[in-house]
Parts: structure tokens; C-alpha cells; sequence
């Protein structure tokens, strides 16, 4: 169930305590992608769990602007700080226990924000009424992974997949040509880059070309796989806190 799309009466029917909160970004994802392509992408992933999941599971509304000061020089980029993400997604879950929906999985799409929210799944699950962990889409796609990079190949295709009518298909083109092989520019295992205006021209990082639409399908169909499983042990992991030793 989607609380979005829900009535409250609707919402104090379903018996569950699990609940899907997508959790995204709105920032440059090359000239052929839209700006909420890991919102997009996290939400595809999400729908397609609570699908496929038997039993009922809560899908709350996405959060949209996340960790993403690295792509600042890009017009449209929108970003808050680490405390405030975090103090917000723990707030949002903490509103989802209130209903009873108090095993959260906080579904990921966005490499900016996986550090705080595993920060933060880690707060809400030692100090609150909640049990949360947090699922990135991307690095549960098997060998595919080795292929991220950023509005690349698996961003791209996933997006292809989901939401063809969004991809930019006349500017793959350009995309290509302006982006980067890797992310940063490493010195003895160093990043020596903040920001992705550093090291690619137009903000792609990879070859958005090779992530087709077959391929999108295949990514979904692994994250889906993946996160349903997830939300199997979730249901019915003892989430007691351990007594002092």
C-alpha cells in the first residue's frame, strides 16, 4: 500500500508492521536524465518489492533531496547536510512506529547518502522504537555492480526500464562524450576530488549508452529479488536489543 495514494481509513486497516521508505536525490544525472533519477529508480525498486512480497508492506512517500553537495556546480542540484538528512529520515520513521509500521527499510538510490543512512539506521534502531536498515539498489545487482558509475550505464538502464519516456535519447550522444571512466581522481588510494565538476564535464561517470533497456530489466529483477528477501528477514528478525555483557 501506498501511503500517497491511500485514505487514513485504508491505512489503520492494514495489518503490518513493515514499511518501504525510497530514499533518493534530486541532482545532475548528465545532460539525458532527469533530475530525479535516484528518487525514480529507488521508488521502481521499492514498488516492485512491495509487489512481489508476500504479505502487506507500507510504502511511504520518497524522500527527494538528499546528500549531494558533490554535484553543486550543476544547475538544479539540490542538497542538505548530513544532520539534516538524517534528523529527517529518522523523524519520518519515527512517524511511521507511530502507526505501527515499525521495521523500516529505507531503500536507497543514491551513493551520496549511503554513509548517513547507515549512520542513522543504526541510531533509530539502538535509541528508538524502530528497527531500521538501509538497502542500496545498486549494490545488490550482482556482477552489474562493477558497472556503477553515476547517470552510467546501470542508473541509465534502470531509468530506461522504469521510466523510458524521461531518458534524454537524442543527448546520449553528448552524454558520452563529456563523462568520465572512474569516480575522483586517486592518489595512494586517496580521492583528491570533493566535487564531480572535478574530475567529469557534464556529470556523467561511465557509458549510459551501454545500459539498454533489457539490461534495466535484469537490474530490477535482482534488486527486487534481493530486497524482497530482505524484507523476509526484516518480518522476522528478533529485534530486541542485547542486555549489557
Amino acid at each position: 500500500m501506498h501511503l500517497s495514494d491511500a485514505t487514513w481509513t485504508e491505512a489503520d486497516a492494514v495489518e503490518t508492521s513493515l514499511a518501504l521508505l525510497p530514499v533518493g536525490s534530486t541532482e545532475q544525472h548528465g545532460p539525458h536524465a532527469p533530475l530525479g533519477t535516484d528518487r525514480l529508480n529507488a521508488e521502481a525498486v521499492a514498488d516492485a518489492a512491495a509487489e512481489a512480497y508476500d504479505g502487506d508492506v507500507v510504502v511511504a512517500p520518497p524522500v527527494s533531496v538528499g546528500v549531494s553537495e558533490e554535484h553543486r556546480q550543476f544547475a538544479g542540484t539540490l542538497w542538505v547536510s548530513e544532520e539534516t538528512f538524517r534528523q529527517y529520515v529518522r523523524e519520518t520513521v519515527a512517524s511511521l512506529a507511530h502507526h505501527g509500521w515499525n521495521r523500516v527499510v529505507l531503500v536507497n538510490g543514491h551513493g551520496g547518502n549511503v554513509a548517513a543512512l547507515r549512520e542513522v539506521a543504526g541510531k533509530i534502531t539502538r535509541h528508538d522504537a524502530s528497527y531500521a536498515v538501509s538497502f542500496t539498489w545498486f549494490e545488490a545487482v550482482g556482477d552489474h555492480r562493477s558497472d556503477m558509475g553515476h547517470a552510467g550505464t546501470l542508473e541509465t538502464a534502470l531509468l530506461r526500464h522504469a521510466h523510458p519516456e524521461l531518458v534524454r535519447e537524442d543527448r546520449i550522444d553528448e552524454a558520452r562524450e563529456g563523462a568520465s571512466d572512474g569516480w575522483g581522481e586517486w592518489v595512494s588510494y586517496t580521492n583528491l576530488a570533493f566535487d564531480s565538476a572535478e574530475f567529469t564535464e557534464n556529470g556523467v561517470v561511465g557509458d549510459p549508452e551501454a545500459g539498454d533497456e533489457e539490461r534495466g530489466e535484469e537490474l530490477l529483477e535482482l534488486a527486487t529479488r534481493s530486497l524482497v528477501k530482505l524484507l523476509e528477514a526484516v518480518a522476522t528478525r528478533d529485534v530486541e536489543r542485547p542486555e549489557h555483557r
